[in-house]
């Protein structure tokens, strides 16, 4: 397979311990945030966004000693107030992420603001961290709802000012691939600054956002572990960066081999379970039952897999799974694995055994397998001497 050619850079900004972490019933414990950022430091993540250090003693505790002991970028979330500004600055981390509704639901009823009163406070606040010595980064809060024509001037008004990044964030998960390609064009006219866009998950299209934005032109996605984060969450950290690798051929300089254990540590600190058929990093990625894809599978993983991802790419494992779509051949390499010696008519009998139990809903485990295969009279070679 060629590798799409949209895509030169991909810059991954992970927010798993701030929006991630903002997933309705999840908090994270200051253990389980230092484990986290120590594996994402050491796969060679771009950003951490540590937290949000004005929210409380031991958020700014967390996003302090996160920001001390990793090597890479980390950041720190601030509303243009100035206590939240403080306090970021204050953490120590290397980039302040300001923020300020722009969408005129937003500015109405939840920060009871003109949009005079934002572009203020957004070039004040710019103003102070750059006074500070230390990157900045800007986000107009729901700025696929926000008028166009505002929009724009809000981000000249910081580009004036000499903000870093301008953040694109989908904050409501309303936005199209095509529009988010649009829009970060339409961005990148009006400003000098580097592009990031945040995308989030409430149509299942928050990945295609992030890759949309990509290959537009954004130098940097907003993703999280599993896509964990407010409401249906966040661009998944997992796809994002499969997707760069695999489909667009971009090293990213991410460590790969340790996503599934990254998810693993994440899904476990979040109580969010990973659901079977997630994207990279699901129990069923990799897994295969039905006897046409097990038996291509076993012949070339390329048949019924991606090709250009595999398992070893990941840190994860492909499974044959038993049950009611098994084939023959699945059933032969998994009593040979386990030291059996089948005939073909042996196994032919022990496969409609494995498809009768399956469909009683079953789960047919390798116990389950070599009962029947003793049932049908075969052993394994150390039984026979027995």
């Amino acid at each position: 397979m060629e590798h799409s050619s949209e895509i030169e850079n991909v810059r991954i900004f992970d927010t798993t311990l701030r929006d991630g972490e903002q997933s309705p019933r999840t908090s994270f414990s200051y253990e389980e945030k230092r484990d986290i950022a120590a594996v994402l430091d050491e796969m060679g993540t771009h950003v951490i966004e540590a937290g949000f250090p004005v929210n409380s003693d031991a958020e700014f505790e967390a996003v302090s000693d996160i920001a001390s002991s990793t090597d890479v970028t980390t950041c720190g979330l601030a509303r243009v107030v100035d206590k939240d500004v403080e306090a970021a600055l204050d953490s120590g981390v290397d980039l302040v992420h300001v923020f300020v509704s722009t969408s005129d639901v937003q500015l109405q009823d939840s920060m009871h603001a003109s949009r005079e009163e934002a572009v203020e406070r957004a070039v004040a606040s710019v103003e102070r961290v750059k006074e500070a010595g230390v990157d900045v980064m800007f986000s107009p809060m729901d700025a696929t709802r926000t008028e166009e024509a505002f929009l724009i001037e809000i981000i000249e008004a910081v580009s004036e000012v000499d903000v870093d990044w301008i953040n694109i964030p989908d904050t409501c998960g309303v936005c199209t691939p095509t529009r988010m390609a649009k829009l970060v064009s339409t961005v990148r006219e009006h400003t000098d600054a580097q592009i990031d866009v945040h995308a989030h998950d409430d149509f299942g299209l928050a990945s295609a956002n992030a890759m949309a934005g990509f290959e537009a032109g954004a130098h940097q996605a907003q993703v999280s572990v599993n896509g964990i984060g407010e409401r249906a969450g966040n661009a998944a950290y997992e796809e994002v960066v499969m997707s760069a690798e695999a489909l667009y051929g971009v090293e990213t300089g991410i460590d790969t081999t340790r996503i599934t254990e990254l998810a693993r540590l994440v899904e476990s600190a979040s109580d969010i379970p990973i659901p079977a058929n997630k994207p990279v990093v699901g129990r069923n990625a990799f897994s295969h039952e039905s006897g046409i894809h097990a038996a291509g599978v076993l012949e070339n993983s390329d048949t019924f897999e991606p090709g250009v991802m595999t398992p070893e790419m990941v840190g994860a494992t492909r499974e044959f799974v038993l049950g009611k779509h098994t084939g023959t051949h699945s059933v032969r390499k998994r009593l040979e694995e386990a030291g059996f010696e089948p005939t073909d008519s042996e196994v032919r009998t022990i496969t409609r055994r494995v498809k009768d139990y399956g469909a009683e809903k079953q789960r047919v485990t390798m116990t389950e397998l070599k009962r029947f295969a003793r049932e049908e009279g075969v052993y394994r070679e150390e039984e026979v001497r027995a």
